[in-house]
């Protein structure tokens, strides 16, 4: 079956990603999920085989005087049972396409520093490690 990387913008569409939004971001509940994929510029696209969401993404494009107009995506994950089958590289290729299409001069992502594989897909990806991201929580 052939796979689609579609634009999720119906409330239907973006809570059809929740599942998988989820196993990234386990503290999420569906009210705020929904309010935050709707609001400030969030897009939010999938891969999608049949009637199964595959792989999500969500980006934003946006500007800072450190890196002039940039991509950024805010999540990218794969659905754990569908892992390997090339999921994310489709959505990879898409996300930087878009990036590109948009003018951005950058594209960026923040990773959990116990996210080995991920960081092994970046770097494959094109992706330098070019800075490091300081918390603290409140």
């Amino acid at each position: 079956m052939q796979s689609t990387v579609k634009m999720m913008r119906s409330e239907a569409e973006i809570m059809s990603t929740f599942s998988i939004f989820k196993q990234l971001r386990p503290h999420l509940n569906e009210e705020d999920f929904l309010r935050l994929k709707k609001n400030n510029g969030f897009h939010l696209v999938a891969v999608v085989v049949g009637d199964k969401i595959k792989s999500a993404a969500g980006y934003r494009i946006t500007e800072s005087l450190a890196w002039g107009k940039y991509f950024y995506v805010e999540d990218l994950i794969t659905d754990e049972t569908s892992r390997g089958k090339g999921y994310a590289s489709i959505l990879w290729d898409y996300l930087i396409t878009q990036a590109k299409l948009e003018g951005c001069a950058q594209f960026h992502l923040d990773s959990g520093v116990n996210r080995h594989d991920a960081h092994r897909f970046y770097l494959k990806g094109g992706l330098d490690i070019s800075c490091h991201h300081f918390q603290v929580s409140l």
